[in-house]
């Protein structure tokens, strides 16, 4: 009859069978331990030996650390105990432990391990595994938080189990904390700059679990609640400024604090405006093209350091502005290339990051740009007599035209004083004939024969003449007609 019990029952390690004769909880116990992760195969474990013949795991001493009872002699069926017992991961929900397989796996073989669990305060170890399992890490997962309790493993064979490794240190379920960091954007790592008047807009990222607290200083001092508003989310703190003020420039620091554990990341900002002109300007002196200018700097600089200076002249005529030199950094300068008899004013500017000055220093005095005194030395001066008698340089050429279309004759005469042009044909006097135009002009003579005719063909004559004398050239013109014949001397 004890043959036919036995074969009837369901198959199971032998811890799970000494863990009922202790009245220990079932191997699945509701809301005490979770379900196993494995990825090792599960072996069917052998028929085992009546219990009274296996080595139950004691109870523990002490509800505070469970420790087990002296074991029995070692026996040479039943696996020693697993070595390296560890704690590999712990989270919110689960824990996970490995180990290394025993030194002595026993004549019999072995069939797997169990792990059992103690709650801190209780004295009784509840297995984990129903089965002995033949993986040598396990996951044990859906823990409450707040939860503390010890494990220990065992390697069990078919003759039952061996001695078990216990975890020296209790494990303590509780709210995993990441630790508080702030990610400051890369645009923000440098000095941030904004002109009087604009917004300022900082959205700085955190990271951190549970949801850390943010606050914010401003020269370490805190923020004024009338200027700024920050707006803190679950991942990241936003600081707004509506209109920026010069006041409002200096160091900000965000600190993120979680658990004991903070972190902070500073930010400058500097709010800067237009400078004001220089103090003051004046001409030093003048000489030559010459003027040299000397100005102070200006008092208020607009929160930032200068760029420089812009000069400028106008002319009193025009009263036009020119620039003389840009970003000019020292404060004394000559302005060269004046023009001579002129008066000029000057002004000089102040220039930022934000721009040029408003307003200009201008000097009071005008830099008049003096001719040079020149003394006239006369000398004897023998006037040259440039009279000169009529010769043509360019003589009247021969010339062929056709009837109807206008002809022009030229010739050039030099002659001191000007001479007295007459034209002639065939020695004949032309002058007043509309038919004839004559020109003079810089000393080319010019004579243009209106639509002629064959019967304007013949000898021309320029004839030049003043006080000193007189020269003539002659050329010959052929108008040429059909069925008419041409009329010559």
């Amino acid at each position: 009859m004890a043959e036919e019990a036995a074969s009837d029952a369901p198959a199971c390690g032998p811890l799970e069978t000494a863990s009922e004769s202790a009245g220990a909880p079932t191997t699945e116990p509701s809301g005490e331990a979770a379900a196993l992760e494995s990825t090792g195969e599960e072996q069917a474990p052998t028929p085992q030996e009546p219990a009274s013949q296996e080595p139950a795991p004691a109870a523990p001493a002490a509800p505070a650390a469970p420790v087990a009872a002296p074991p029995a002699p070692p026996s040479e069926d039943v696996p020693s105990a697993p070595l390296l017992l560890a704690l590999e991961d712990v989270s919110d929900s689960s824990v996970t432990v490995s180990w290394e397989p025993p030194e002595k796996l026993g004549r019999l073989g072995l069939q797997g391990y169990v792990l059992e669990l103690c709650r801190e305060g209780a004295s009784e170890w509840v297995p984990v595994n129903a089965r002995p399992l033949m993986v040598t890490q396990l996951t044990v997962r859906n823990l409450a938080l707040g939860d503390k309790f010890f494990l220990r493993v065992a390697a069990v064979s078919s003759a039952g189990a061996g001695p078990p490794a216990v975890l020296e240190q209790p494990v303590h379920i509780q709210k995993i904390i990441e630790a508080p960091k702030i990610r400051v954007p890369r645009h923000l790592r440098q000095t941030y700059i904004r002109q009087v008047g604009e917004p300022v807009n900082l959205q700085i990222p955190f990271q951190g679990s549970p949801r850390p607290q943010a606050s914010w200083t401003h020269n370490g001092h805190a923020l004024d609640s009338q200027r700024v508003n920050v707006r803190t989310g679950d991942q990241d703190s936003i600081l707004f400024i509506r209109s920026a003020q010069r006041s409002d420039s200096g160091c900000y620091e965000l600190t993120v604090c979680l658990e004991g554990l903070e972190a902070k990341a500073a930010i400058d900002i500097l709010v800067i405006e237009k400078p004001g002109p220089p103090s003051s300007i004046r001409l030093l002196d003048v000489w030559g093209c010459n003027a040299a200018l000397e100005w102070t700097p200006p008092q208020d600089m607009g929160n930032t350091e200068l760029l420089g200076y812009t000069v400028q002249k106008a002319d009193k005529k025009t009263g036009q502005w020119f620039t003389v030199l840009e970003r000019y950094h020292p404060t004394t300068c000559t302005i060269s290339d004046l023009i001579v008899g002129n008066a000029y004013s000057f002004r000089v500017f102040s220039e930022n990051q934000c721009g040029l000055s408003t307003s200009a220093a201008t000097t009071k005095e005008l830099a008049r740009i003096q001719k040079a005194d020149i003394a006239a030395k006369t000398k004897g001066f023998v006037e040259r007599d440039f009279s000169e008698a009529p010769s043509f340089t360019q003589p009247l050429a021969d010339h062929t035209s056709t009837p109807g279309y206008s002809t022009q004759l030229f010739c050039s005469v030099r002659a001191s004083p000007k001479p007295k042009i007459i034209w002639m044909k065939n020695k004949m006097n032309i002058q007043g004939d509309p038919k004839y135009r004559a020109l003079s002009e810089q000393g080319i003579c010019t004579l243009e024969i209106r639509k002629p005719s064959p019967f304007d063909s013949g000898v021309y004559t320029c004839k030049a003449v003043n006080v000193l004398g007189e020269a003539s050239v002659d050329c010959r013109l052929e108008v040429k007609g059909k069925g008419m014949r041409n009329v010559l001397p």
